[in-house]
């Protein structure tokens, strides 16, 4: 009778987290965001732009090696997906049905509704770690979870709302620093290498929660840590091997590790809180990038929970701290490591370290790595509240139904975001029957040659004419990335509107580029027409 209550209590868990994450999806994401079709009549826009075109171009794109490689994109060397964040572990399996998706299929808004449904499943996985099996208190952690405020705020970057990655690693730490085995390990590993799939940030993340295992045995004078130290390094071997067989070796970005940092008081500043959110109008900034990157409010539910953990359970939580005192120190070199070299609190920088070493200039956006301290502190809290006698089950369902309600104006600006229909600032109609009959399509300005500040909008056009060529998809000249192999990519305009016209090519010209292109491209006159603000030409026309 005990084993079916056992059964019961992990069904009605799963299923309540389940049910959850599905009713978010229904209520925050439209059916056309999430399965989007070629010939929308709204424009995608920024960074969600750039990641949609990446997506497509693979999906249309031959299968090669590696396997990431986009060759009808920014040609002879071709796009590695993971540096337009297309998320490769969902754009691998969806090349292989492109058989009988849409037209113009990808699946950004897809992943959207991958990620809010996980989260509460992975909150539930993750407390079970911890010995808490009971119903009420999984109710508790899904609610909670699924509105911890990095997590929704993160719209605007797909693969980034993959939180519930961060959730299972947490869960792998606790059930291998308890009781570790081979099959548990290959899990480990198979976690570590499709978190790098979804994105290299959440990766480095989990391979630094698994190495808290072998921290955390090492601190009890466990044997087991030489294990635990073996099973990591066959993770971070396969990480590393996957990023050398998928083509992400040799990657560099714009630097600038500490621009986008964890401000000090971003885990206790209530901006977009229900309940506190007139305290603080706007995110908490002192690097002048804006606080976005860094945005970290914990919600009045968690940091409710972790001052009555520190009031009613002081022992207990001392004692937790110091059974898992890896964990503790990983999670403390991230949050170090979030903080950056230039340590700013409120809006101003109050110690300055100088320049990072060159390997952190890899991680611009440091204030992410502080994500998986505050998902440690809402299982934590959650399970230690949760054994209190007589009213711990209900002191956690009280901090998830503030942590939730707390969260509604995060959830109203998702929704809103993922409803807004922009007008297209090009013609579409115009340029779709233009590039159906194109062979390329040669656009200018290139991306390196936009020119900052972008007072033109072409970076905004360029996106936009490549949603457009990225549904067929038109091989084309140039794309907005993140990362790039070897030099910063240079602007090499000039030489290519130099060049006469190709027979199929499509060359359209953007505002940026009107004058040099009138006065230096062979025929211009006579082969370029206006399209809207653009200049289309081509031969034959």
């Amino acid at each position: 009778m005990r084993a079916l209550s056992r059964r019961a209590e992990t069904a009605l868990s799963y299923g309540f987290a389940l049910l959850l994450g599905a009713a978010l999806v229904l209520l925050t994401f439209p059916a056309d965001f999430l399965l989007p079709q070629a010939g929308s009549p709204w424009a995608p826009q920024g960074d969600a732009a750039q990641h949609a075109i990446a997506q497509r171009y693979f999906l249309g794109d031959a299968w090669r090696w590696p396997p990431l490689a986009v060759r009808n994109l920014i040609p002879p060397e071709g796009l590695n997906i993971a540096f337009a964040d297309g998320i490769p572990l969902l754009a691998l399996p969806l090349k292989a049905m492109r058989g009988v998706l849409p037209e113009g299929f990808h699946g950004i808004g897809l992943w959207y509704g991958i990620a809010w449904l996980l989260q509460p499943v992975a909150a539930v996985w993750c407390l079970r770690g911890t010995g808490e099996r009971r119903v009420l208190p999984a109710i508790a952690v899904a609610l909670a979870a699924s509105a911890m405020p990095a997590f929704i705020n993160r719209y605007g970057h797909a693969a980034l709302t993959g939180h519930f990655t961060l959730l299972v690693a947490l869960g792998l730490y606790l059930r291998l620093v308890r009781a570790s085995s081979a099959a548990r390990w290959a899990v480990a590993v198979g976690a570590a290498v499709a978190t790098l799939l979804v994105h290299p940030y959440l990766g480095a993340m989990v391979l630094a929660l698994l190495g808290a295992v072998p921290a955390t045995l090492l601190l009890r004078r466990d044997r087991r840590w030489i294990g635990a130290a073996v099973g990591v390094a066959v993770a971070a071997g396969a990480v590393g091997g996957t990023m050398a067989a998928f083509g992400y070796l040799g990657a560099a970005g714009d630097g600038g590790y500490g621009d986008f940092a964890l401000n000090l008081l971003s885990p206790v500043w209530p901006h977009r809180s229900w309940i506190l959110g007139a305290l603080a109008a706007r995110e908490i900034d002192a690097t002048g990038h804006g606080g976005w990157e860094g945005y970290n409010w914990l919600g009045a539910g968690l940091l409710a929970g972790i001052l009555a953990v520190a009031v009613l359970a002081p022992r207990q939580a001392v004692q937790a701290l110091r059974r898992h005192a890896g964990l503790v120190l990983v999670l403390f070199g991230l949050t170090l490591l979030a903080v950056s070299f230039r340590v700013g609190a409120g809006e101003r920088i109050v110690l300055d370290l100088g320049e990072a070493p060159g390997f952190l200039q890899q991680f611009r956006a440091s204030g992410r790595f502080f994500w998986p301290v505050g998902l440690a502190l809402l299982v934590g809290t959650v399970a230690l509240l949760a054994r209190l006698p007589r009213f711990g089950t209900a002191a956690v369902l009280l901090l998830a139904l503030l942590q939730f309600a707390d969260a509604a104006p995060n959830r109203a600006a998702i929704r809103d975001w993922a409803q807004a229909r922009h007008a297209w600032t090009v013609d579409a109609p115009a340029l779709r029957a233009l590039l159906a009959e194109a062979d390329r399509l040669t656009l200018l300005p290139t991306w390196p040659c936009v020119a900052k500040p972008d007072t033109l909008g072409d970076h905004a056009r360029q996106l936009q004419v490549l949603s457009l060529a990225a549904e067929r998809p038109v091989p084309a000249n140039t794309m907005y990335v993140a990362r790039w192999r070897g030099e910063r990519p240079r602007c090499t305009d000039a030489a290519t509107l130099a060049t006469p016209l190709a027979p199929g090519e499509l060359r359209l010209i953007l505002p940026g580029a009107r004058d040099q292109a009138l006065a230096t491209m062979p025929g211009a006159t006579a082969l370029c027409v206006p399209v809207g603000e653009l200049l289309a030409c081509r031969l034959g026309r």
